[in-house]
């Protein structure tokens, strides 16, 4: 089954990489379709990416012609955001997960721990920057043991490093949140996947 989850994950990444050829615009994608809450302007990407602004230009008047991205004006700047109208953000979105191995992590790892609050997605990632490391947020009554282990197993499967921070439920209140940078993405809530289960059964 682990081989199977493996070919799985490479296959998803492969998938993406031969759909679209361009880097630029997986990059785009990433870092407007994991949280549709970024904004970004051209030089600010031209930073982060590391390319050259016709480059970036280019993908961004794509995306946008497309109706995928939309803009606002903020002083000279104009600024860019996932449309999360367009009738394919959820299916991108959840692409995403899966070029990252989120989507993994969830089931693998997340969903077999058992008493678990929420989840949050922190570091990099929150910023829709990819990274070879997955920072994790996890709220619950957690065996430090078993988590530990189901990590090992997952990690192997996505090919990439989880890094964790642990807090009790009772310590959900006292989380300074202003001490990471940007806010952490909700990746996974107890509540909410409840009533998703409830309703499927219906």
């Amino acid at each position: 089954m682990a081989f199977e989850d493996k070919l799985s994950n490479i296959a998803t990444q492969s998938m993406i990489e031969t759909l679209i050829s361009s880097k630029t615009r997986i990059k785009l994608l990433l870092k407007f379709f994991l949280n549709s809450n970024t904004t970004a302007y051209l030089r600010s990407l031209e930073s982060e990416f590391g390319e050259s602004t016709n480059a970036i230009r280019l993908e961004l008047n794509r995306l946008e012609k497309a109706g995928m991205l939309s803009s606002f004006a903020d002083g000279n700047k104009k600024v860019f955001k996932a449309n999360t109208n367009h009738p394919l953000f959820g299916e991108i979105h959840n692409i995403i997960l899966k070029h990252i191995g989120l989507d993994k992590v969830i089931i693998n790892v997340i969903e077999r721990l058992g008493d678990v609050k929420e989840v949050y997605l922190a570091g990099s990632f929150s910023r829709g920057l990819d990274s070879q490391i997955i920072d994790l947020i996890i709220i619950g009554n957690i065996d430090i043991n078993y988590l530990v282990a189901l990590i090992g197993k997952v990690e192997k499967i996505i090919q990439r490093k989880i890094r964790y921070l642990i807090y009790s439920p009772t310590e959900r209140d006292s989380i300074d949140w202003s001490t990471f940078s940007p806010k952490p993405l909700m990746l996974w809530d107890d509540e909410r996947n409840k009533l998703e289960k409830h309703e499927h059964v219906q």
